[in-house]
């Protein structure tokens, strides 16, 4: 499937299901620091949803907020049946992290363990897989992430896009139902970024339902189905990515999009049959992305 082909694919409309996750008038303060201001978002089984938006808006905590590492002081979030705002166990908060996925900025692999290790420690330890499955299965995990001859290798001994590799092939190990990428890329090498959102782009191609938060527009532009722009802890404005890129509703996404898209002079020539973006939203010369 090309880039063309997969992006007319994601756009043609929501998808049936409900959504696999709510979130609904989500707020939360550290101290009198407002970092969310009352957050709304759907993602529905086998979507690809994108979050952006400047630093500081409150794109990384929403993703923290889903997964239980931070608890809102007000709103709901569902994860399927599970109202996460709710959880309070050691032992709720497991269960939940068994089927949602988080890839960090940072790849957080174990330094003394192997590759194969680190993708075969939680599956055998918290979900009580057999060994001898859970390594098979992260083989094939290795050779899905293009990674078979570092099964042995230790973390230190590869590239930063080997162990975001490394990273993602570890949370698929867990079979979660929806995988979180936060700026998995923003750590990383120009010359290794392509590698990684190959495998990503993959994982939407085949159906894993996704969230990132991200810089990179181009990518967000071929990939999601939706796209969340986030401003001061308020979703700004969403929609699919036609609407977003090429007709943005608020001024405020298309100020961020002039200067998002500073560094990308225009969207890959493969969208050009889908849309083109907003003549307001080229950039001039000089500017850059923030």
């Amino acid at each position: 499937m090309n880039a063309t082909e997969s992006f007319l694919r994601r756009d043609t409309g929501s998808h049936a299901t409900s959504p696999l996750v709510q979130l609904r008038d989500v707020h939360l303060s550290f101290g009198a620091n407002a970092v969310l201001n009352g957050i709304d978002v759907d993602v529905r089984r086998g979507e690809a949803v994108t979050i952006i938006g400047p630093s500081g808006s409150g794109k990384s905590t929403i993703l923290r907020c889903i997964t239980g590492l931070l608890q809102p002081q007000r709103g709901q979030i569902r994860v399927g049946d599970t109202a996460v705002e709710s959880l309070r166990g050691e032992d709720e908060f497991i269960a939940l992290r068994k089927r949602v996925g988080f890839v960090f900025q940072q790849y957080n692999l174990f330094p003394h363990l192997t590759v194969l290790e680190n993708l075969v420690l939680a599956p055998t330890r918290v979900i009580g897989r057999q060994r001898a499955d859970a390594e098979r299965e992260a083989q094939a995990l290795l050779a899905r992430v293009r990674l078979s001859e570092k099964a042995s290798a230790y973390p230190g001994e590869l590239s930063g896009g080997q162990q975001q590799r490394v990273a993602i092939a570890r949370a698929l190990a867990m079979q979660p139902e929806l995988i979180l990428f936060d700026e998995v890329t923003s750590a990383l090498d120009p010359e290794t970024v392509g590698e990684v959102l190959t495998v990503i782009r993959e994982l939407v191609e085949d159906g894993m339902t996704c969230v990132l938060v991200t810089h990179e527009m181009r990518f967000a532009a071929e990939i999601s189905d939706q796209i969340y722009f986030t401003e001061a802890g308020r979703i700004v404005e969403h929609g699919p990515p036609a609407q977003i890129f090429g007709k943005p509703q608020h001024e405020r996404t298309r100020a961020f999009l002039r200067r998002a898209l500073g560094a990308i002079p225009r969207l890959p020539a493969e969208f050009d049959a889908a849309f083109t973006p907003a003549p307001s939203l080229l950039p001039a010369d000089g500017v850059s992305a923030p």
